[in-house]
């Protein structure tokens, strides 16, 4: 059986459901004084939120402050579930594919201080953490999969 999935750069790839891997993640929404914390793609340059995996046996909210802590050198405070998507994906770098439960939630900054771009996991698809203006963000910026996630942030911020 193949499944449809989505690359990283909007494409769609069909791939056996063999080849899936189960994955819950976890993203932060963080937003200080009308800018959102987001991090970079490398493989696409686009902005996407900070977050990712949740380690079997571990809790969802933990997760999230570790891999915001990792990715942008902030502590946060994990405030309440916004959303939740089923996405299906094919990661090229690696040539793997995931089903992927992703749950993200609205998060308080405890501190707003952003690590160095040296400084970032460099192993890492996350770099350049930054405060980015929710007016300024275009379409285009945007990492796939993301783009009702941001409309949800521009009904309610702006």
């Amino acid at each position: 059986m193949l499944i449809e999935c989505t690359t990283l750069h909007g494409d769609k790839k069909m791939i056996s459901k063999d080849k899936l891997v189960f994955r819950p993640a976890g993203y932060a929404i963080v937003i200080n004084d009308g800018k959102v914390l987001l991090c970079n793609t490398k493989s696409t340059g686009k902005y996407w939120f900070p977050g990712g995996s949740v380690d079997l046996g571990k809790k969802l909210e933990d997760a999230i402050r570790r891999e915001v802590r990792e990715e942008t050198g902030i502590e946060i405070e994990v405030e309440k579930f916004l959303l939740f998507k089923e996405m299906f994906f094919y990661y090229e770098p690696s040539d793997e594919a995931y089903q992927n439960f992703s749950f993200f939630y609205l998060c308080k900054p405890r501190t707003i201080e952003l690590l160095a771009d040296d400084k970032v996991d460099q192993e890492d698809e996350s770099e350049k953490p930054r405060w980015i203006d929710l007016k300024s963000i275009k379409k285009e910026e945007i990492q796939t999969g993301a783009e009702e996630i941001f409309q949800l942030l521009r009904e309610f911020y702006l």
